[in-house]
Protein backbone atom coordinates (compact mmCIF):
# COMPACT_ATOMS: atom_id res chain seq x y z
CA UNK A 1 0.00 0.00 0.00
CA UNK A 2 1.34 3.29 -0.82
CA UNK A 3 1.72 6.46 1.36
CA UNK A 4 -1.12 8.53 -0.62
CA UNK A 5 -3.34 5.46 0.77
CA UNK A 6 -3.13 6.40 3.92
CA UNK A 7 -4.44 9.95 3.93
CA UNK A 8 -6.36 11.19 6.59
CA UNK A 9 -9.23 13.14 5.56
CA UNK A 10 -8.69 17.02 6.86
CA UNK A 11 -11.17 18.80 9.07
CA UNK A 12 -8.79 21.58 10.85
CA UNK A 13 -8.67 24.60 8.21
CA UNK A 14 -11.64 23.46 5.81
CA UNK A 15 -13.88 26.19 7.12
CA UNK A 16 -11.15 28.83 7.85
CA UNK A 17 -11.50 32.35 5.77
CA UNK A 18 -9.04 33.81 4.21
CA UNK A 19 -7.90 36.82 2.26
CA UNK A 20 -10.23 38.41 -0.51
CA UNK A 21 -8.65 38.63 -3.69
CA UNK A 22 -7.66 42.07 -4.93
CA UNK A 23 -10.50 42.33 -7.36
CA UNK A 24 -12.98 40.83 -5.31
CA UNK A 25 -15.13 43.27 -6.34
CA UNK A 26 -14.92 43.17 -10.02
CA UNK A 27 -16.48 40.05 -10.78
CA UNK A 28 -19.14 40.93 -8.05
CA UNK A 29 -20.08 44.46 -9.76
CA UNK A 30 -20.01 42.77 -13.25
CA UNK A 31 -22.48 40.22 -12.04
CA UNK A 32 -24.56 43.06 -11.34
CA UNK A 33 -23.95 44.91 -14.23
CA UNK A 34 -24.73 41.51 -16.55
CA UNK A 35 -27.64 40.65 -14.92
CA UNK A 36 -29.28 43.51 -13.90
CA UNK A 37 -30.79 45.03 -17.50
CA UNK A 38 -31.92 42.26 -19.00
CA UNK A 39 -33.92 40.77 -15.62
CA UNK A 40 -34.86 44.43 -15.28
CA UNK A 41 -36.22 44.48 -18.78
CA UNK A 42 -38.05 41.41 -18.80
CA UNK A 43 -39.49 42.54 -15.30
CA UNK A 44 -40.60 45.58 -17.10
CA UNK A 45 -42.45 43.51 -19.95
CA UNK A 46 -44.14 41.03 -17.56
CA UNK A 47 -41.85 38.16 -18.44
CA UNK A 48 -39.63 37.55 -15.69
CA UNK A 49 -40.11 33.99 -16.16
CA UNK A 50 -37.46 33.91 -19.18
CA UNK A 51 -35.09 35.37 -17.00
CA UNK A 52 -33.38 31.96 -16.82
CA UNK A 53 -32.49 31.87 -19.74
CA UNK A 54 -30.77 35.50 -20.11
CA UNK A 55 -29.39 34.42 -16.71
CA UNK A 56 -27.29 31.91 -18.41
CA UNK A 57 -25.82 34.61 -20.78
CA UNK A 58 -25.25 37.18 -18.14
CA UNK A 59 -23.60 34.76 -15.51
CA UNK A 60 -20.78 34.44 -18.57
CA UNK A 61 -19.50 38.16 -17.09
CA UNK A 62 -18.14 36.12 -14.25
CA UNK A 63 -15.06 34.71 -16.12
CA UNK A 64 -11.38 36.11 -17.14
CA UNK A 65 -11.17 38.85 -15.13
CA UNK A 66 -7.25 38.13 -14.56
CA UNK A 67 -6.73 37.90 -17.67
CA UNK A 68 -4.96 40.55 -20.28
CA UNK A 69 -7.85 42.03 -22.63
CA UNK A 70 -6.58 40.75 -25.48
CA UNK A 71 -6.81 37.05 -24.28
CA UNK A 72 -10.01 37.81 -21.92
CA UNK A 73 -12.15 38.75 -25.54
CA UNK A 74 -11.26 35.79 -26.36
CA UNK A 75 -11.72 33.07 -23.47
CA UNK A 76 -15.69 34.84 -22.70
CA UNK A 77 -16.29 34.78 -26.38
CA UNK A 78 -16.00 30.93 -25.77
CA UNK A 79 -17.39 31.05 -22.80
CA UNK A 80 -20.73 32.45 -24.02
CA UNK A 81 -20.97 29.92 -26.96
CA UNK A 82 -20.08 26.99 -24.65
CA UNK A 83 -23.06 28.67 -21.99
CA UNK A 84 -25.52 28.92 -24.77
CA UNK A 85 -24.24 25.76 -27.10
CA UNK A 86 -25.34 23.72 -23.64
CA UNK A 87 -28.29 25.51 -22.88
CA UNK A 88 -29.54 24.47 -26.65
CA UNK A 89 -28.79 20.93 -25.92
CA UNK A 90 -30.39 20.99 -22.21
CA UNK A 91 -33.41 22.68 -23.96
CA UNK A 92 -33.78 20.19 -26.90
CA UNK A 93 -33.26 17.03 -24.65
CA UNK A 94 -36.19 18.41 -22.58
CA UNK A 95 -38.30 18.83 -25.32
CA UNK A 96 -37.57 15.30 -26.66
CA UNK A 97 -38.09 13.50 -23.27
CA UNK A 98 -39.29 13.74 -20.03
CA UNK A 99 -37.80 11.05 -18.67
CA UNK A 100 -35.89 11.95 -15.74
CA UNK A 101 -33.62 9.45 -15.66
CA UNK A 102 -32.68 9.79 -19.00
CA UNK A 103 -32.46 13.82 -18.26
CA UNK A 104 -30.27 12.65 -15.81
CA UNK A 105 -27.42 10.58 -17.74
CA UNK A 106 -27.68 14.10 -20.22
CA UNK A 107 -26.74 16.09 -17.28
CA UNK A 108 -24.16 14.29 -16.26
CA UNK A 109 -22.20 13.39 -19.67
CA UNK A 110 -22.72 17.50 -20.54
CA UNK A 111 -21.32 17.65 -16.59
CA UNK A 112 -18.49 15.37 -17.58
CA UNK A 113 -17.83 17.28 -20.58
CA UNK A 114 -18.06 20.90 -18.86
CA UNK A 115 -15.58 19.69 -16.60
CA UNK A 116 -12.63 18.39 -18.66
CA UNK A 117 -13.09 21.40 -21.26
CA UNK A 118 -12.46 23.96 -18.14
CA UNK A 119 -9.66 21.93 -16.68
CA UNK A 120 -7.78 21.33 -20.34
CA UNK A 121 -8.25 25.20 -21.13
CA UNK A 122 -7.46 26.39 -17.25
CA UNK A 123 -10.70 28.43 -17.63
CA UNK A 124 -10.32 29.49 -13.94
CA UNK A 125 -13.32 30.46 -11.79
CA UNK A 126 -15.58 29.60 -11.74
CA UNK A 127 -15.21 26.89 -13.98
CA UNK A 128 -17.19 24.32 -14.68
CA UNK A 129 -19.77 24.80 -11.78
CA UNK A 130 -21.52 27.85 -13.45
CA UNK A 131 -21.97 25.91 -16.65
CA UNK A 132 -23.29 22.90 -15.28
CA UNK A 133 -26.00 24.69 -13.13
CA UNK A 134 -27.40 25.93 -16.11
CA UNK A 135 -27.13 23.22 -18.28
CA UNK A 136 -28.51 20.57 -16.06
CA UNK A 137 -31.19 23.36 -14.48
CA UNK A 138 -32.66 23.74 -17.75
CA UNK A 139 -32.99 20.01 -18.47
CA UNK A 140 -36.20 19.86 -16.33
CA UNK A 141 -37.37 23.49 -17.31
CA UNK A 142 -41.06 22.51 -19.51
CA UNK A 143 -39.97 23.29 -23.20
CA UNK A 144 -40.43 22.23 -26.94
CA UNK A 145 -38.91 22.30 -30.19
CA UNK A 146 -39.60 25.35 -31.13
CA UNK A 147 -39.18 27.49 -27.95
CA UNK A 148 -35.67 26.66 -28.33
CA UNK A 149 -34.53 28.81 -30.64
CA UNK A 150 -36.21 31.87 -29.08
CA UNK A 151 -34.54 30.65 -25.60
CA UNK A 152 -30.89 30.03 -26.58
CA UNK A 153 -31.18 33.57 -28.56
CA UNK A 154 -32.04 35.58 -25.46
CA UNK A 155 -29.02 34.08 -23.72
CA UNK A 156 -26.95 34.73 -26.87
CA UNK A 157 -28.09 38.32 -26.12
CA UNK A 158 -27.34 38.38 -22.29
CA UNK A 159 -23.86 36.80 -23.31
CA UNK A 160 -22.78 39.62 -25.53
CA UNK A 161 -24.12 41.99 -23.07
CA UNK A 162 -21.92 40.11 -20.65
CA UNK A 163 -18.96 39.97 -23.05
CA UNK A 164 -18.86 43.83 -23.43
CA UNK A 165 -19.21 44.60 -19.18
CA UNK A 166 -16.44 41.97 -19.27
CA UNK A 167 -14.30 43.80 -21.44
CA UNK A 168 -15.09 47.58 -20.96
CA UNK A 169 -12.72 48.12 -17.53
CA UNK A 170 -10.51 48.02 -20.73
CA UNK A 171 -10.82 50.88 -21.76
CA UNK A 172 -9.46 52.88 -18.28
CA UNK A 173 -6.82 50.27 -17.43
CA UNK A 174 -5.58 48.65 -20.88
CA UNK A 175 -2.84 47.10 -18.84
CA UNK A 176 -4.91 46.46 -15.44
CA UNK A 177 -4.66 42.68 -15.15
CA UNK A 178 -1.08 42.59 -15.89
CA UNK A 179 -0.02 45.20 -13.63
CA UNK A 180 -1.87 43.44 -11.24
CA UNK A 181 0.04 39.56 -11.89
CA UNK A 182 3.40 42.31 -11.99
CA UNK A 183 2.37 43.93 -8.04
CA UNK A 184 1.51 39.86 -6.68
CA UNK A 185 4.81 38.56 -8.22
CA UNK A 186 6.76 41.31 -6.44
CA UNK A 187 4.94 40.95 -3.37
CA UNK A 188 5.46 37.57 -3.67
CA UNK A 189 9.33 37.52 -4.64
CA UNK A 190 9.69 40.35 -1.35
CA UNK A 191 7.70 37.38 1.19
CA UNK A 192 10.81 35.11 -0.28
CA UNK A 193 13.37 37.95 0.24
CA UNK A 194 12.25 38.51 3.96
CA UNK A 195 13.67 34.88 4.50
CA UNK A 196 16.83 35.47 3.17
CA UNK A 197 17.04 32.13 1.64
CA UNK A 198 17.53 30.14 4.94
CA UNK A 199 14.48 30.76 7.17
CA UNK A 200 12.31 28.06 8.22
CA UNK A 201 9.51 27.76 5.25
CA UNK A 202 11.54 29.21 2.76
CA UNK A 203 11.13 26.17 0.60
CA UNK A 204 7.12 27.14 0.23
CA UNK A 205 7.93 30.24 -0.28
CA UNK A 206 10.32 30.22 -3.28
CA UNK A 207 7.27 28.08 -5.07
CA UNK A 208 4.92 30.54 -4.26
CA UNK A 209 7.23 32.89 -5.67
CA UNK A 210 8.12 31.03 -8.64
CA UNK A 211 4.60 30.48 -9.62
CA UNK A 212 3.66 34.16 -9.11
CA UNK A 213 6.84 35.30 -11.32
CA UNK A 214 5.48 32.50 -13.80
CA UNK A 215 1.80 33.68 -14.08
CA UNK A 216 3.13 37.02 -14.33
CA UNK A 217 5.15 36.36 -17.26
CA UNK A 218 3.04 34.67 -18.96
CA UNK A 219 0.41 37.53 -18.46
CA UNK A 220 3.37 39.90 -20.24
CA UNK A 221 3.43 36.78 -23.30
CA UNK A 222 -0.29 36.50 -23.68
CA UNK A 223 -1.34 35.60 -27.39
CA UNK A 224 -2.47 38.50 -28.97
CA UNK A 225 -0.35 41.47 -26.68
CA UNK A 226 1.84 43.55 -28.45
CA UNK A 227 4.69 44.73 -27.44
CA UNK A 228 4.56 48.25 -25.97
CA UNK A 229 6.12 50.49 -23.34
CA UNK A 230 3.89 49.50 -20.28
CA UNK A 231 4.67 45.90 -20.74
CA UNK A 232 8.72 46.43 -21.45
CA UNK A 233 8.43 48.49 -18.03
CA UNK A 234 6.36 45.86 -16.39
CA UNK A 235 9.05 43.19 -17.88
CA UNK A 236 11.89 45.23 -16.05
CA UNK A 237 10.14 45.06 -12.50
CA UNK A 238 9.41 41.25 -13.55
CA UNK A 239 13.19 40.95 -13.96
CA UNK A 240 13.81 42.55 -10.53
CA UNK A 241 11.57 40.00 -9.05
CA UNK A 242 13.48 37.24 -10.32
CA UNK A 243 16.38 38.57 -9.33
CA UNK A 244 14.71 38.23 -5.51
CA UNK A 245 14.04 34.94 -6.19
CA UNK A 246 17.41 34.11 -7.22
CA UNK A 247 19.38 35.96 -4.33
CA UNK A 248 17.35 36.91 -1.47
CA UNK A 249 20.06 38.10 0.52
CA UNK A 250 20.91 40.65 -2.02
CA UNK A 251 17.37 41.87 -2.59
CA UNK A 252 15.18 44.58 -0.59
CA UNK A 253 11.57 43.08 0.54
CA UNK A 254 10.61 46.81 1.47
CA UNK A 255 11.66 47.90 -2.28
CA UNK A 256 9.84 45.50 -4.02
CA UNK A 257 6.49 46.05 -2.05
CA UNK A 258 6.90 49.78 -3.00
CA UNK A 259 6.79 48.92 -6.36
CA UNK A 260 4.15 46.39 -6.00
CA UNK A 261 2.03 49.22 -4.12
CA UNK A 262 2.66 51.63 -7.37
CA UNK A 263 1.18 49.44 -10.00
CA UNK A 264 -1.93 49.97 -8.42
CA UNK A 265 -4.54 52.25 -9.87
CA UNK A 266 -3.96 53.91 -13.27
CA UNK A 267 -0.36 55.95 -12.20
CA UNK A 268 2.90 55.52 -13.96
CA UNK A 269 4.51 52.79 -13.48
CA UNK A 270 7.81 52.73 -11.32
CA UNK A 271 10.84 53.12 -13.76
CA UNK A 272 14.00 51.07 -12.45
CA UNK A 273 17.45 50.94 -13.49
CA UNK A 274 18.34 47.80 -15.21
CA UNK A 275 20.29 45.90 -12.96
CA UNK A 276 23.14 45.49 -14.96
CA UNK A 277 23.81 47.13 -18.54
CA UNK A 278 23.55 44.48 -19.93
CA UNK A 279 19.87 43.58 -19.12
CA UNK A 280 18.54 46.60 -21.48
CA UNK A 281 19.72 43.51 -24.17
CA UNK A 282 17.66 40.76 -22.69
CA UNK A 283 14.58 39.72 -24.78
CA UNK A 284 11.61 40.88 -23.44
CA UNK A 285 7.71 39.99 -24.64
CA UNK A 286 9.04 39.27 -28.08
CA UNK A 287 11.33 36.09 -26.62
CA UNK A 288 10.14 32.36 -27.70
CA UNK A 289 7.20 31.14 -24.89
CA UNK A 290 8.45 28.94 -22.25
CA UNK A 291 6.48 26.22 -23.36
CA UNK A 292 4.61 25.65 -26.63
CA UNK A 293 0.73 25.30 -26.16
CA UNK A 294 0.34 21.10 -26.28
CA UNK A 295 -2.63 20.34 -28.42
CA UNK A 296 -5.97 19.79 -26.51
CA UNK A 297 -6.11 15.79 -27.16
CA UNK A 298 -2.77 15.94 -25.33
CA UNK A 299 -4.43 18.07 -22.08
CA UNK A 300 -7.75 15.77 -22.41
CA UNK A 301 -5.85 13.02 -22.14
CA UNK A 302 -4.52 13.39 -18.30
CA UNK A 303 -7.63 14.46 -17.64
CA UNK A 304 -9.64 10.76 -18.41
CA UNK A 305 -10.06 9.57 -14.83
CA UNK A 306 -11.97 13.09 -13.55
CA UNK A 307 -14.16 13.18 -16.58
CA UNK A 308 -14.84 9.37 -15.38
CA UNK A 309 -15.46 10.16 -11.85
CA UNK A 310 -17.47 13.08 -12.64
CA UNK A 311 -19.95 11.50 -15.21
CA UNK A 312 -20.29 8.44 -12.50
CA UNK A 313 -20.49 10.89 -9.50
CA UNK A 314 -22.79 13.09 -11.03
CA UNK A 315 -25.53 10.10 -12.91
CA UNK A 316 -25.44 8.47 -9.26
CA UNK A 317 -26.13 11.70 -7.70
CA UNK A 318 -29.10 12.51 -9.58
CA UNK A 319 -30.16 8.75 -10.07
CA UNK A 320 -30.24 8.68 -5.76
CA UNK A 321 -32.04 11.95 -5.40
CA UNK A 322 -34.70 10.45 -8.01
CA UNK A 323 -34.94 7.07 -5.76
CA UNK A 324 -35.84 9.18 -2.96
CA UNK A 325 -38.31 11.13 -4.69
CA UNK A 326 -36.61 14.45 -3.47
CA UNK A 327 -38.19 16.27 -6.69
CA UNK A 328 -35.47 18.77 -8.24
CA UNK A 329 -32.46 15.49 -9.31
CA UNK A 330 -30.51 18.19 -11.12
CA UNK A 331 -29.51 20.18 -7.84
CA UNK A 332 -27.77 16.73 -6.83
CA UNK A 333 -25.79 16.24 -9.64
CA UNK A 334 -24.58 19.89 -9.34
CA UNK A 335 -23.85 19.35 -5.91
CA UNK A 336 -21.84 16.35 -7.42
CA UNK A 337 -20.31 17.97 -10.05
CA UNK A 338 -19.08 21.11 -7.78
CA UNK A 339 -17.54 18.98 -5.81
CA UNK A 340 -14.92 17.34 -7.75
CA UNK A 341 -11.27 18.68 -7.47
CA UNK A 342 -7.45 17.88 -8.62
CA UNK A 343 -7.52 15.16 -5.97
CA UNK A 344 -9.90 13.42 -3.50
CA UNK A 345 -8.12 15.26 -0.29
CA UNK A 346 -8.95 18.56 -2.28
CA UNK A 347 -12.56 16.50 -3.07
CA UNK A 348 -13.45 16.26 0.62
CA UNK A 349 -13.08 19.52 1.59
CA UNK A 350 -14.92 21.20 -1.54
CA UNK A 351 -17.60 18.93 0.33
CA UNK A 352 -17.54 19.91 3.86
CA UNK A 353 -17.57 23.14 2.41
CA UNK A 354 -20.54 22.79 -0.35
CA UNK A 355 -22.82 21.43 2.67
CA UNK A 356 -22.24 23.84 5.25
CA UNK A 357 -22.85 27.12 2.75
CA UNK A 358 -25.88 25.19 1.30
CA UNK A 359 -27.60 24.12 4.52
CA UNK A 360 -26.93 28.33 5.94
CA UNK A 361 -27.65 29.28 2.93
CA UNK A 362 -31.02 27.55 3.32
CA UNK A 363 -31.32 29.52 6.42
CA UNK A 364 -30.83 32.83 4.84
CA UNK A 365 -33.75 31.64 2.06
CA UNK A 366 -35.99 31.52 4.83
CA UNK A 367 -35.21 35.28 6.34
CA UNK A 368 -34.96 36.70 2.59
CA UNK A 369 -38.27 34.80 1.43
CA UNK A 370 -40.75 37.49 3.06
CA UNK A 371 -39.24 40.46 1.64
CA UNK A 372 -39.05 38.68 -2.11
CA UNK A 373 -42.04 37.93 -2.03
CA UNK A 374 -43.68 41.67 -1.70
CA UNK A 375 -43.09 42.85 -5.21
CA UNK A 376 -41.40 41.06 -8.39
CA UNK A 377 -38.86 44.26 -7.87
CA UNK A 378 -37.95 42.81 -4.37
CA UNK A 379 -37.23 39.81 -6.13
CA UNK A 380 -34.69 41.09 -8.89
CA UNK A 381 -33.20 43.15 -6.37
CA UNK A 382 -32.55 40.06 -3.55
CA UNK A 383 -30.88 38.09 -6.55
CA UNK A 384 -29.04 40.83 -7.61
CA UNK A 385 -27.58 41.62 -4.21
CA UNK A 386 -26.94 37.75 -3.25
CA UNK A 387 -25.08 37.66 -6.94
CA UNK A 388 -22.93 40.36 -5.07
CA UNK A 389 -22.41 39.12 -1.95
CA UNK A 390 -21.36 35.63 -3.59
CA UNK A 391 -18.70 36.29 -5.57
CA UNK A 392 -17.15 39.35 -3.16
CA UNK A 393 -17.27 36.40 -0.12
CA UNK A 394 -16.25 33.39 -1.99
CA UNK A 395 -12.31 34.13 -2.76
CA UNK A 396 -12.16 33.71 1.03
CA UNK A 397 -13.31 30.26 1.00
CA UNK A 398 -15.92 28.67 -0.92
CA UNK A 399 -18.06 27.13 1.80
CA UNK A 400 -19.09 31.57 2.68
CA UNK A 401 -19.58 32.13 -0.93
CA UNK A 402 -22.07 29.61 -1.21
CA UNK A 403 -24.28 31.07 1.81
CA UNK A 404 -25.41 33.60 -1.11
CA UNK A 405 -25.35 31.40 -3.93
CA UNK A 406 -27.58 29.29 -2.46
CA UNK A 407 -30.75 31.26 -1.81
CA UNK A 408 -30.13 33.06 -5.18
CA UNK A 409 -30.31 29.90 -6.84
CA UNK A 410 -33.86 29.39 -4.62
CA UNK A 411 -35.02 32.83 -5.58
CA UNK A 412 -34.25 32.32 -9.68
CA UNK A 413 -37.03 29.29 -9.61
CA UNK A 414 -39.74 31.40 -8.33
CA UNK A 415 -38.97 33.70 -11.26
CA UNK A 416 -41.65 31.59 -13.01
CA UNK A 417 -44.15 31.13 -10.02
CA UNK A 418 -44.05 31.88 -6.52
CA UNK A 419 -43.15 28.05 -4.92
CA UNK A 420 -43.52 26.32 -1.09
CA UNK A 421 -40.62 27.90 0.65
CA UNK A 422 -40.46 25.11 3.12
CA UNK A 423 -40.71 22.71 0.19
CA UNK A 424 -37.92 24.41 -1.48
CA UNK A 425 -35.99 24.45 1.62
CA UNK A 426 -36.77 20.62 2.75
CA UNK A 427 -35.61 19.87 -1.35
CA UNK A 428 -32.59 22.04 -1.58
CA UNK A 429 -30.69 20.11 2.03
CA UNK A 430 -31.58 16.64 1.09
CA UNK A 431 -29.87 17.08 -2.43
CA UNK A 432 -27.00 18.94 -1.60
CA UNK A 433 -26.76 16.06 1.00
CA UNK A 434 -27.31 13.24 -1.46
CA UNK A 435 -24.97 14.93 -3.68
CA UNK A 436 -22.01 15.53 -1.61
CA UNK A 437 -22.41 11.68 0.15
CA UNK A 438 -22.81 10.10 -3.58
CA UNK A 439 -20.50 12.63 -5.46
CA UNK A 440 -17.65 11.95 -2.91
CA UNK A 441 -17.96 7.92 -2.62
CA UNK A 442 -17.74 8.40 -6.60
CA UNK A 443 -14.63 10.07 -6.20
CA UNK A 444 -13.21 7.25 -3.59
CA UNK A 445 -14.37 4.58 -6.13
CA UNK A 446 -12.96 5.97 -9.74
CA UNK A 447 -9.11 5.64 -9.15
CA UNK A 448 -7.24 7.86 -10.87
CA UNK A 449 -3.97 6.10 -11.61
CA UNK A 450 -2.79 8.38 -14.01
CA UNK A 451 -1.57 10.47 -11.31
CA UNK A 452 1.47 8.89 -10.77
CA UNK A 453 1.92 9.48 -14.52
CA UNK A 454 1.66 12.71 -14.58
CA UNK A 455 4.27 13.52 -12.04
CA UNK A 456 6.64 11.26 -13.63
CA UNK A 457 6.31 13.13 -16.78
CA UNK A 458 6.49 16.50 -14.70
CA UNK A 459 10.08 15.28 -13.17
CA UNK A 460 11.16 14.37 -16.47
CA UNK A 461 10.53 17.51 -17.70
CA UNK A 462 11.64 19.70 -14.98
CA UNK A 463 15.35 17.28 -15.15
CA UNK A 464 15.05 17.83 -19.03
CA UNK A 465 15.08 21.40 -18.41
CA UNK A 466 17.46 21.94 -16.30
CA UNK A 467 20.31 19.91 -18.20
CA UNK A 468 19.43 22.30 -21.14
CA UNK A 469 19.81 25.23 -19.21
CA UNK A 470 23.02 23.90 -17.63
CA UNK A 471 24.39 23.09 -21.28
CA UNK A 472 23.95 26.69 -22.38
CA UNK A 473 25.53 27.29 -19.18
CA UNK A 474 28.57 25.36 -19.75
CA UNK A 475 29.13 27.27 -23.17
CA UNK A 476 31.57 30.40 -23.79
CA UNK A 477 29.25 32.52 -25.31
CA UNK A 478 25.69 31.27 -24.89
CA UNK A 479 22.82 33.45 -27.68
CA UNK A 480 20.86 35.32 -25.20
CA UNK A 481 18.31 34.18 -26.47
CA UNK A 482 18.49 30.84 -26.12
CA UNK A 483 19.76 31.28 -22.46
CA UNK A 484 16.65 33.61 -21.93
CA UNK A 485 14.05 30.81 -23.52
CA UNK A 486 15.90 28.31 -21.57
CA UNK A 487 15.21 30.16 -18.47
CA UNK A 488 11.93 30.55 -18.79
CA UNK A 489 11.53 27.39 -19.96
CA UNK A 490 12.95 26.04 -16.41
CA UNK A 491 11.29 28.16 -14.52
CA UNK A 492 7.70 27.21 -15.92
CA UNK A 493 9.00 23.43 -15.53
CA UNK A 494 9.57 23.86 -11.69
CA UNK A 495 6.25 25.65 -10.97
CA UNK A 496 4.99 22.97 -13.18
CA UNK A 497 6.41 20.12 -10.81
CA UNK A 498 5.50 21.98 -7.65
CA UNK A 499 1.31 22.34 -8.83
CA UNK A 500 1.75 18.52 -10.18
CA UNK A 501 3.53 17.08 -7.37
CA UNK A 502 1.22 19.05 -5.07
CA UNK A 503 -1.79 18.03 -6.71
CA UNK A 504 -0.96 14.27 -7.26
CA UNK A 505 -0.05 13.79 -3.03
CA UNK A 506 -3.96 14.28 -2.12
CA UNK A 507 -4.81 11.46 -4.34
CA UNK A 508 -5.41 7.89 -3.22
CA UNK A 509 -4.97 4.47 -4.41
CA UNK A 510 -1.68 4.56 -6.23
CA UNK A 511 2.15 3.78 -5.87
CA UNK A 512 3.99 4.98 -3.53
CA UNK A 513 5.59 8.88 -5.18
CA UNK A 514 9.18 9.59 -5.97
CA UNK A 515 9.05 12.58 -2.70
CA UNK A 516 12.71 12.26 -2.48
CA UNK A 517 13.31 13.04 -6.51
CA UNK A 518 11.20 15.46 -6.23
CA UNK A 519 12.80 17.90 -3.78
CA UNK A 520 16.17 16.85 -5.38
CA UNK A 521 14.76 17.99 -8.62
CA UNK A 522 13.71 21.30 -7.31
CA UNK A 523 16.74 22.11 -5.31
CA UNK A 524 18.85 21.10 -8.32
CA UNK A 525 16.81 23.42 -10.84
CA UNK A 526 16.59 26.58 -8.49
CA UNK A 527 20.29 26.14 -7.90
CA UNK A 528 20.81 26.28 -12.23
CA UNK A 529 18.25 28.87 -12.11
CA UNK A 530 19.85 31.17 -10.36
CA UNK A 531 22.78 30.54 -12.41
CA UNK A 532 21.28 32.00 -15.43
CA UNK A 533 20.22 34.63 -13.57
CA UNK A 534 23.54 35.31 -12.74
CA UNK A 535 25.22 34.42 -16.12
CA UNK A 536 22.97 37.16 -17.60
CA UNK A 537 24.09 39.52 -15.26
CA UNK A 538 20.85 40.20 -13.22
CA UNK A 539 22.40 39.32 -10.03
CA UNK A 540 25.40 40.34 -8.37
CA UNK A 541 27.48 36.66 -8.76
CA UNK A 542 29.54 36.58 -5.60
CA UNK A 543 26.85 37.18 -3.22
CA UNK A 544 24.27 35.23 -5.34
CA UNK A 545 26.58 32.54 -5.30
CA UNK A 546 27.48 32.17 -1.38
CA UNK A 547 23.69 32.34 -0.58
CA UNK A 548 23.08 29.36 -3.10
CA UNK A 549 25.75 27.37 -1.57
CA UNK A 550 24.17 28.03 2.13
CA UNK A 551 20.76 26.79 0.62
CA UNK A 552 22.09 23.45 -0.67
CA UNK A 553 24.62 23.12 1.84
CA UNK A 554 23.07 21.16 4.55
CA UNK A 555 21.57 18.60 1.16
CA UNK A 556 25.41 18.34 -0.12
CA UNK A 557 27.47 17.89 2.84
CA UNK A 558 27.50 13.86 2.98
CA UNK A 559 28.07 13.41 -0.85
CA UNK A 560 31.01 15.79 -0.22
CA UNK A 561 32.23 13.93 3.02
CA UNK A 562 31.78 10.76 0.53
CA UNK A 563 34.07 12.21 -2.30
CA UNK A 564 37.07 13.27 -0.39
CA UNK A 565 37.21 10.14 1.66
CA UNK A 566 37.07 8.52 -2.25
CA UNK A 567 39.73 11.14 -4.04
CA UNK A 568 41.95 10.90 -0.90
CA UNK A 569 43.03 14.69 -2.32
CA UNK A 570 43.26 18.06 -1.21
CA UNK A 571 40.62 19.32 0.45
CA UNK A 572 40.74 22.51 -0.84
CA UNK A 573 39.84 21.13 -4.00
CA UNK A 574 36.57 23.18 -3.96
CA UNK A 575 37.73 26.68 -3.43
CA UNK A 576 39.52 26.62 -7.43
CA UNK A 577 37.83 28.16 -10.13
CA UNK A 578 36.88 24.18 -11.27
CA UNK A 579 33.84 25.00 -8.85
CA UNK A 580 31.89 26.64 -11.50
CA UNK A 581 31.08 23.59 -13.23
CA UNK A 582 29.91 22.14 -10.05
CA UNK A 583 27.44 25.84 -10.11
CA UNK A 584 26.17 25.26 -13.40
CA UNK A 585 25.29 20.90 -13.22
CA UNK A 586 24.42 21.15 -9.35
Amino acid sequence: MSSATRHRLPLAGVLRLGRPSDIWFKPALSVVVAVAPPNLVLLALGRLDLAMYTMAGSLCALYGHNRPYAARARVLAWVVLGMVGGLAVSLIAASLTGEAVVLVTVGAVMAAVQKTVSDATRLGPPANVVLTFISSASLFAPQTLDQVPGHAALALAAGMWAWLVGMAPGLLRPHGPERRATAQALNAAAGYADTRGTADGHVRTRAASAAAIHAARQSLLARGARPDRTRRALERLLVRAEVALSAPADSDPARLRAWARELRGTGRIPRVESPCASADELPGAEAEPAHPRRPLRHRLAPLAPIALRTAIGCALAGYASLALGVGRPYWALVTAASLYQANVTLTWSRGIQRVVGNVVGVLLFAALTPLAHLHPVALVLCTLALGFGAEALIGRNYWLGSVCVTPMALLITEFARAQNPAELMTQRVADTLVGALVGFVAAVAVTNRRAGDRLEHALTAAEGARERAARLLAEPHPAPRALETARRALAAALVDLRATADSVSGEWWQRALPEERVVLAEQSGHRTLAATVRRQGLAPRARAQDQDENQSEQQGRQRNERQRMQQGTQQGQDQDPGRTTEDIRP
